[in-house]
């Protein structure tokens, strides 16, 4: 499976499919047409131009509605439960953070904010979404064990670093990749220091990516 981070928290699985996870990036430009589009959550940071491209896409049950009404084929899913979708395996998980629909006025409810574990081509990614560090990390780390978990490390609105580093011990996954980070001043992070302290204290591997660069799994 190939990996490449778009920024933000955006990032493109090329397999047997293409998958693209939260379709926002801050220039507002995704140049590829994914196969499948999965969103964490409502916020406009993530769902981003789901709409605009038009395929398939995976989202909690009530963000899936509201895109149904808008014209989009979605394939509704909620906490705990796992999909196949062209040979996609998606699992949802617990994220702990807010989600509404931002272009409703002061906004609706989307339904709760989630994390994915995405499994292709035998390679299994857990995606957290926008998340706060929470101890059943370690369950899915235990149950799915995971090949490479994806962080946010931001702060302000998620998990800082210092958090993003116990959630990469729990989750156990062999790669860790920060995302949801730099995209703005209130957002900004040292990742190389994420790298640092985790390989200085861990077997782990933290790969961090610049915007359109690519990790591809063994």
């Amino acid at each position: 499976m190939k990996l490449t981070w778009l920024g933000h928290s955006c990032v493109l699985l090329e397999g047997s499919r293409t998958v693209l996870i939260d379709p926002f990036v801050p220039d507002g430009k995704i140049s590829c047409t994914p196969d499948i589009v999965a969103v964490t959550h409502a916020h406009a940071d993530h769902l981003g131009c789901a709409l605009d491209l038009g395929v398939k896409t995976v989202a909690m049950n009530e963000l899936a509605h509201y895109l149904e009404k808008k014209g989009l084929e979605a394939e509704p899913m909620n906490i705990g439960g796992t999909i196949t979708v062209d040979g996609v395996e998606f699992t949802m998980t617990t994220a702990v953070h807010s989600s509404w629909i931002e272009d409703a006025g002061i906004g609706v409810y989307g339904g709760a904010a989630a994390g994915f574990l995405i499994t292709m081509d035998g390679v299994t990614v857990y995606h957290a979404g926008d998340t706060a560090l929470f101890g059943d990390m370690k369950l899915i780390g235990r149950i799915y064990n995971p090949d490479i978990a994806l962080l946010p490390i931001g702060g302000r609105y998620t998990m800082s670093p210092r958090e993003a580093m116990i959630a990469a011990d729990f989750v156990g996954a062999p790669v860790v990749i920060p995302i949801h980070y730099n995209t703005s001043p209130k957002i900004a992070q040292d990742a190389g220091e994420f790298k640092r302290v985790i390989e200085r204290t861990t077997d782990l591997k933290v790969v961090v990516l610049n915007p359109g660069e690519t990790f591809e799994s063994a």
